[in-house]
């Protein structure tokens, strides 16, 4: 077992994404030597100038390039994950060859530090290829429990500043007339990324967190409908929202597979017959209170509304 302090240098799949940046600016600023693994350099521009983070071009999927890269690591933090497959990048590519290649790697190279991000109600039996498949990846690594300190993640709906989920409603209220809604019942419980970024610097070097896996969701269970009720009074713009059956959600997702960029899938809606909710209250270990999603989501959606541009054109103007 690490003990607290051994930890110098962080290796991050998935580090240049919403959840990977909030997670690697923690690191940088906790002192850690990061480095992050990327397909592309380019979409990295944002972590270039932390004076603790290195940024190197890498197919992770390629096991001698991940091997490579990752010596000398002390500890590895898995964020990889896919909301949408394709002929290229399936979920069980990406959700369970992955990690398992990982951990052999880990073992290998005697990494014993992981930390991997699942999502709330994986399981072996869910609906939807996404769920089955994250929870299959969650095996492969507790399969290695004994030669490594794991610790997984299952959060809820991510959200903050740079999110795909609340930004892509608010652009939809912004430009629809109507909003047709599949899966309105289903349910959320949203969690802030800082909240699940603070998690995961805080679990690093803990051993109380080693061989756990925890939930993280928000303090407030959400109707989708409500969500985007909510997004709307942010936004001070009323749509008249027609929530979809069953029947029509599921077709609904077929005609979106089509579109040049998906915005949801069959899979997606199989998804969300479970809801995204918590048994569990956060994770005391952590000693945080998370974020209700109202007092978060004005803080970057107001400069969507037509006050926030008016507000933007003064200060550019008091210049």
């Amino acid at each position: 077992m690490q003990s607290i302090g051994q930890i110098k240098e962080v290796c991050v799949l998935g580090g240049s994404g919403f959840v990977g940046s909030s997670i690697v600016t923690r690191l940088d600023a906790a002192g850690y030597q990061v480095k992050v693994l990327t397909r592309r350099r380019e979409s990295t521009k944002h972590l270039l100038l932390l004076p603790h983070v290195r940024v190197v071009e890498c197919n992770v999927l390629d096991y001698k390039a991940l091997n490579r890269e990752l010596r000398g690591a002390d500890a590895v933090i898995n964020l990889l994950g896919i909301l949408h497959q394709s002929r290229r990048n399936t979920f069980n590519l990406i959700h369970q060859q992955l990690p398992a290649q990982l951990a052999r790697i880990c073992i290998d190279l005697n990494i014993k530090r992981v930390l991997h991000m699942s999502s709330l109600r994986a399981d072996k039996d869910a609906p939807s290829q996404y769920l089955r498949s994250k929870a299959a990846g969650e095996a492969a690594l507790m399969a290695e429990k004994n030669q490594l300190n794991i610790t997984i993640f299952k959060p809820s709906v991510i959200f903050g500043r740079q999110d795909r989920f609340i930004n892509l409603f608010a652009g939809m209220i912004k430009f629809l007339p109507v909003i047709l809604l599949a899966k309105p019942a289903a349910k959320f419980q949203p969690v802030w990324v800082e909240d699940v970024s603070a998690c995961f610097l805080s679990s690093l070097e803990n051993p109380a967190t080693f061989g756990q896996t925890y939930e993280l969701a928000g303090p407030k269970v959400y109707t989708f409908r409500a969500l985007i009720q909510i997004i709307m009074a942010v936004l001070h713009i009323h749509r008249p929202i027609i929530g979809l059956n069953d029947r029509l959600s599921y077709l609904q997702a077929f005609f979106m597979e089509w579109l040049p960029i998906k915005l949801m899938s069959r899979d997606n809606v199989r998804s969300m017959e479970v809801d995204s909710v918590s048994d569990a209250p956060f994770p005391t270990v952590f000693d945080r209170t998370p974020s209700a999603l109202e007092t978060v989501i004005p803080q970057y959606l107001v400069n969507q509304t037509s006050r926030g541009n008016y507000d933007r054109y003064r200060r550019h103007a008091a210049r």
